[in-house]
């Protein structure tokens, strides 16, 4: 049997450019057509999954159901408590997961899913809203639902109008429209998009503090005012952070010396057995609270092109030291 070689297939780019280019085209004006019909109904589905006492129980067949999936999802990162049934499931024992405190979010584009109408009547008796997504507001599911948004579309993206394209993009936007309309009525914050994502780098950059990765007590490097330059030097070696605090008697920091403060003060001859600290060391060194968020800390370092903080309580007292690489381990960076 013949194959075809694809090194030798006449593909065009520019064909393949524009056939993709139409598909964004007619994606995003369907979408965009969306918008102009937004009206009370939409305002009525977000006001009924506000006051749901139960979960949004999201559901659909095939693409639709791949569709709710993400929607489910989004839903419940956002503040809304979700999760996705399975309609075909649902008949075979899953309805269980249903009650009457709960707000069902059935999304079809004909609306007329075999498996979702089934459902209908038990979701009803149960005493759970319904809303629906379809791209037919005459379908069976509209009309039963208590509230209906309009997804349809006036093209699929698909050169055959056969595969769903411009329909799921269109009622994955609703879905994403009633989520973020969701999230703004609950006051939802960046804070608790953090807290509902601990284990991903935006939790990581929100929910670390400054305490959480610092160094404290016997870890923190420091001498006093008037000690000596080689005492300075044991410190900084001794406690591996490439700095250490100059302090007062009562604890403040008065001044930082640094690796890049020793270098220079070799370049200018400084004899290390003779000198005070403060003879070489920063005045007004850069400190944070230990409250302050980690990436704050980040963002101060790179601002002032410097690799190490000092942490100050409330009355300036030294409490706590971090480097780049303490950031680095706890992959605020």
């Amino acid at each position: 049997m013949a194959t075809t070689n694809l090194t030798e297939a006449t593909l065009s780019t520019d064909a393949v450019l524009d056939l993709a280019r139409d598909v964004l085209r007619i994606e995003a004006r369907e979408v965009a057509a969306l918008a102009a019909r937004l009206d009370e109904r939409f305002a009525r589905a977000v006001e009924l999954m506000l006051q749901c006492e139960g979960r949004v129980v999201v559901s659909g067949m095939g693409k639709s159901g791949h569709v709710g999936r993400k929607i489910s999802a989004t839903l419940a990162s956002t503040g809304t408590p979700s999760f996705f049934m399975h309609p075909a499931e649902a008949s075979h024992g899953d309805l269980g997961m249903i009650t009457g405190q709960d707000v069902v979010l059935a999304l079809s584009n004909s609306g007329e899913s075999g498996e979702l109408l089934a459902i209908v009547p038990q979701i009803k008796r149960m005493g759970a809203k319904l809303i629906s997504i379809t791209g037919n507001p005459a379908s069976e599911l509209a009309k039963e639902a208590d509230v209906h948004l309009d997804a349809s579309v006036s093209q699929e993206a698909c050169p055959l109008g056969l595969a769903p394209t411009a329909s799921t993009t269109a009622a994955l936007a609703l879905g994403d429209a009633l989520a973020v309309a969701l999230l703004d009525a609950r006051g939802f914050s960046a804070e608790d998009f953090a807290r509902a994502h601990p284990g991903g780098a935006l939790g990581r950059r929100l929910l670390v503090h400054v305490c959480d990765v610092m160094r404290q007590g016997s870890e923190i490097p420091r001498v006093v005012r008037g000690a000596g330059l080689s005492h300075a030097l044991l410190e900084m070696s001794r406690k591996g952070l490439g700095m250490t605090a100059i302090v007062d008697d009562a604890g403040r920091p008065v001044g930082i010396f640094t690796d890049g403060d020793l270098r220079r003060a070799f370049e200018n001859g400084v004899n290390v057995a003779t000198t005070q600290v403060d003879a070489v060391m920063h005045g007004d060194p850069q400190t944070i609270a230990p409250h302050r968020l980690a990436v704050e800390a980040v963002e101060l370092m790179e601002n002032r092109k410097i690799n190490g903080l000092l942490v100050v309580d409330e009355q300036r007292v030294l409490v706590g030291a971090l480097n780049m690489h303490d950031l680095l381990r706890a992959k605020v960076v």
